[in-house]
């Protein structure tokens, strides 16, 4: 018999190309967009100071659109998680459902919570679905003792709740990596940018206040960007672990209610 699976998430190579795609366009928005004539003085990005915030971020360096990819990367992969986890936890809400499946097995009705799951659907119904089909196959087995009926009951519900869970989680690391080297890659053009602001200002044989501001500034944006980009994949990823926890725990609670109730009412 087929296992139920609730599907999601990128495959491995759609998942590098989505990667691969945030950094070109990263880049198409660095010189497209913050490299246009128009944010600095002259129309010359090269050697015109900026007039705003776009010209200011394109003076941060090649850095900078590493990091907007990076940005980038975080959004699209939470918007995938965000999918794919409200598929997983199917229609109506999960305490509700659990109440429900809880009281349908109580009283035996096991048409009942195998249509409801039909209608909640997602990674929760699947297991208590799976669980409920066993119950009622070992329940009619006379070769098998109470023990290893609640045994089989139990690895069935194992083995749906395993099939769930990779697609839970699938992605996940794309965004805690991305909280991680965010603020790193941020520093580190924030280092080059400061050298390189030094660097002029000691050329240039006389102090010039005015263009060490303006490099501190263009240094600083690599900062900013980074720090938003591992503020977001922080929040991201702390909100769609919570929102696991609650399936996981979710499951767990209705599978221990139905060997429960087969060890208490079952043959």
């Amino acid at each position: 018999m087929n296992k139920k699976k609730t599907s999601g998430g990128f495959p491995l190579i759609v998942s590098a190309l989505a990667i691969v795609i945030c950094l070109l366009i990263g880049v198409f928005i660095f010189k497209g967009i913050l490299g246009a004539p128009s944010n600095f003085e002259g129309g010359d990005a090269d050697k015109g100071h900026p007039h705003n915030i776009l010209g200011t971020m394109y003076k941060g360096g090649f850095i900078v659109p590493i990091l907007i990819g990076f940005l980038l990367t975080v959004i699209t992969f939470a918007i995938e998680r965000f999918i794919t986890i409200m598929k997983a936890s199917g229609k109506g809400q999960t305490d509700k459902f659990v109440s429900k499946i809880k009281s349908l097995i109580s009283n035996h009705d096991f048409d009942g919570a195998i249509a409801e799951c039909d209608r909640q659907k997602g990674s929760l119904a699947n297991v208590v679905h799976e669980g409920i089909l066993k119950y009622r196959f070992v329940q009619n087995d006379s070769s098998m003792d109470k023990e290893a009926k609640v045994a089989a009951i139990q690895k069935a519900i194992e083995e749906a709740t395993a099939l769930e869970l990779p697609m839970l989680s699938k992605n996940m690391v794309v965004i805690s990596t991305m909280a991680s080297i965010g603020t790193l890659a941020g520093l580190i053009g924030t280092v080059v940018g400061m050298i390189r602001a030094f660097a002029a200002l000691s050329a240039a044989g006389a102090p010039d206040t005015s263009a060490l501001a303006t490099g501190i500034s263009e240094a600083l944006v690599n900062t900013l960007v980074g720090i938003l980009t591992s503020a977001m994949a922080i929040i991201f990823y702390n909100y769609f672990s919570n929102r696991i926890d609650q399936i996981t725990y979710a499951m767990d609670e209705a599978g221990f209610s139905i060997i429960q109730e087969f060890q208490s009412t079952g043959k």
